[in-house]
């Protein structure tokens, strides 16, 4: 996977922490260069950055609210300037704002809405053109087992997420025969910044229901993205993969 990837430019949206940071740096790994997308953790970007570069690769990282359209088209319109476009995307960024659902707020709603289905809406749109002009490209999703399973307290979050999957299936579908494939990763419950919040006791509730036992690592939900990037995984498109230890099969 690395030799196959050696190169490419990967734009990871969310890539400060968490998840979409495990994945800029799984991708460096492979000798990608990485532009990064950012809406508020400057400081931890600095040090991601920092850290990306280290693996002798470029990164460039950019301050942008995806859902916000002006935003998310200055954004492009700078990377296709600067590098001409991308060949590898990785729509990452995403939020939740958690309550049950007669008590969710309209902007609640609207403000995950925007974020996680929006967002990529407009990345997307931007980029893929160019992918289709060079015959190449790989676009990955970041959904969600709740996207497939819904979950409770987190309508607004389930619906992004299985928007996202029917996204995936539908540009897989239109740019296969321009070389692009498109895919969507659902991880479960991984270890991040939004389940270390969940108390101890909730938390052993759901390892309990995992039959691994445990949650995920971003490094791992990472090792399937760079998976899906690969040649090797020049064959698949329109699929999910879930990474969730066996939670929802």
């Amino acid at each position: 996977m690395k030799n196959g990837l050696k190169g490419k430019v990967a734009l990871v949206t969310g890539s400060s922490r968490g998840i979409g940071k495990a994945i800029a740096m799984a991708l460096a790994d492979c000798g990608c260069d990485i532009i990064m997308n950012y809406q508020h953790s400057k400081e931890a970007t600095v040090k991601t950055k920092a850290e990306i570069e280290k693996k002798k690769v470029k990164c460039t990282a950019y301050q942008a609210d995806v859902s916000k359209t002006d935003e998310a088209n200055d954004m492009v319109a700078e990377i296709l300037k600067s590098h001409g476009g991308v060949d590898i995307l990785v729509n990452n960024a995403g939020i939740n704002r958690d309550r049950s659902f007669l008590k969710m707020t309209r902007e609640m709603w609207d403000e995950v809405l925007g974020v996680n289905l929006n967002g990529p809406f407009n990345i997307t749109h931007g980029l893929l053109p160019h992918m289709a002009e060079k015959g190449w490209g790989r676009v990955i999703n970041i959904s969600s087992m709740g996207g497939q399973t819904g979950n409770f307290g987190q309508a607004n979050y389930s619906v992004t997420k299985g928007g996202l999957i029917a996204l995936t299936m539908t540009l897989a579908r239109e740019f296969a025969r321009k070389g692009i494939t498109v895919n969507a990763v659902a991880p479960g419950y991984t270890s991040t910044d939004m389940t270390q919040g969940i108390p101890e006791a909730v938390s052993k509730q759901i390892t309990n229901m995992i039959p691994m036992g445990r949650m995920g690592e971003p490094s791992e939900i990472a090792n399937a993205v760079t998976f899906l990037a690969s040649p090797g995984a020049s064959y698949i498109t329109g699929q999910v993969i879930g990474v969730n230890g066996g939670m929802y099969m």
